[in-house]
């Protein structure tokens, strides 16, 4: 029943598998985001990495440069990737034959004459020899859920560094746009004191003037701060350091495209695609595994066979086989096989949990998706040119002096807040589409493995 509870949240029949380690990683980041990642085992390869990051920053940040020299030159990342390495060792482990032991024992005589008593024994514990197949198969599904794990924290990066970098770029695009609109009201500050001197404004319009300028210089000290705070950000995550920190990013953020992605089936497609996901149910059979086999063997006792010979005092020589068996009447393997079931439901209902989540996940990410993209297309097409002809015509009815330069500036101020409402909207819309992606599994788009196992998603 659990497991049909499973399948029925998760909406396939079958998981896919992993291959080989670090190959297998870094064949799973290139289908997904078309970078490289690499597992720098040996200076060799981190020096060639190093040189080709010192080769990318030769040029100004793109958002595909930026991703591909964090994965080339985060340390952290070569961090979690040691967790494969952690896993091949068990593995190794699992497929030791263990040691055989040897005992000497060798009594002295207190009377003359008498010979020396000695005795000696090879023992080989053979219930861990027959254990060797199932517990070959428990680690690599083990070193499998590594892998997966591990490239699931790439595809954490990956999206942490696109938003990141796209939050710096707004910010760029957003602090000239506040200084254009603080050019206005100095100007409007200029004018209105003038204007004050000569008797031909108010106090209170002054007043106004004077209070716009100094939000204005606030507004401008907060973003420099923001651009500031995201950069090293986006630095700490490139891994850069001492004069390789002096990176830039030039243009402005990116509209939205011209026709979206499909929206259809995303839940569907998250699942086929999110690794984590997939870690999860290998966590679910690994654990299994590890209960079946503690429950095989439970009643197992431990066998050590072995050759044993003695030397009496006499000098006769006796030899011959040796067996060593541990009766389980206290010790039957309660304790093991309560906490294996307990960590395999534990396990089973994270994947449950998660399978729900992502779901979740998914639909928050792609409505949001919708409607900052919505919103972007209203202010390019609506909001920004009806800003831009108010201040056209009260340019005409300024020429012929029926507007005031202060409600011109006021007019021309709106249109710039208007164009920052813009810049954040496209700002949020990339992030968000950055979190939909990773949400996803790294791509909006279904990659090959998920068509070659033939997933066979829930409808929607």
């Amino acid at each position: 029943m659990k497991r049909i509870i499973i399948f029925s949240i998760l909406g396939m029949a079958a998981l896919p598998m992993h291959a080989q380690p670090a190959n297998k990683v870094e064949e799973d980041i290139r289908e997904r985001t078309g970078a490289t990642v690499e597992w720098q085992k040996e200076n060799a390869s981190r020096e060639t990495a190093q040189t080709f990051v010192r080769k990318l920053l030769k040029r100004p940040l793109t958002v595909s440069s930026a991703v591909q020299i964090a994965l080339l030159n985060n340390r952290g990342l070569q961090v979690t990737f040691e967790e494969i390495g952690i896993a091949q060792a068990n593995v190794i482990e699992a497929v030791t034959l263990p040691n055989p032991s040897v005992d000497f024992d060798v009594q002295f005589p207190a009377t003359a004459g008498v010979l020396n008593r000695y005795a000696w024994l090879v023992a080989q514990d053979f219930v861990q020899i027959l254990m060797v197949p199932l517990k070959k198969k428990i680690a690599n599904e083990q070193l499998q859920t590594t892998e997966l794990r591990v490239a699931a924290d790439v595809l954490e990066l990956v999206a942490k560094v696109k938003k990141t970098y796209f939050m710096v770029q707004a910010d760029q695009q957003l602090l000239l746009r506040l200084k254009l609109i603080q050019e206005t009201t100095t100007a409007s500050l200029d004018l209105s004191q003038k204007q004050f001197k000569a008797g031909n404004t108010t106090d209170l319009a002054l007043l106004q003037a004077q209070a716009a300028y100094s939000e204005g210089r606030i507004e401008i000290t907060q973003a420099e701060t923001d651009l500031s705070e995201h950069k090293e950000q986006l630095t700490r995550l490139l891994g850069l350091w001492g004069t390789q920190t002096n990176w830039e990013i030039k243009g402005d953020i990116l509209p939205v495209p011209d026709s979206s992605f499909p929206i259809a089936h995303l839940e569907s497609l998250a699942v086929s695609q999110r690794l984590d996901l997939h870690a999860a149910h290998r966590e679910v059979t690994m654990l299994a595994s590890s209960l079946g086999l503690t429950k095989t063997f439970r009643w197992v006792p431990v066998l050590e066979f072995g050759f044993s010979g003695e030397r009496d005092i006499d000098g006769a020589l006796n030899m011959g086989p040796s067996f060593k068996l541990e009766i389980p009447i206290f010790n039957q393997g309660q304790g093991r096989i309560a906490r294996g079931s307990a960590e395999l439901r534990r396990s089973a209902n994270k994947l449950e949990a998660l399978a729900v989540d992502i779901r979740s996940e998914v639909r928050e990410n792609r409505d949001k998706l919708s409607s900052l993209r919505d919103m972007a297309v209203f202010y390019h097409d609506n909001m920004l040119p009806m800003r831009i002809q108010i201040v056209n015509k009260a340019l005409l009815q300024y020429n012929a002096m029926q507007l005031s330069p202060y409600e011109l500036f006021l007019l021309k101020a709106d249109e710039l807040k208007a164009e920052r409402g813009y810049i954040n909207t496209l700002r949020d819309y990339w992030i968000t589409r950055a979190e939909l992606e990773r949400v996803v599994g790294g791509t909006l788009t279904p990659h090959k493995e998920s068509d070659s196992k033939k997933i066979t998603p829930k409808k929607e």
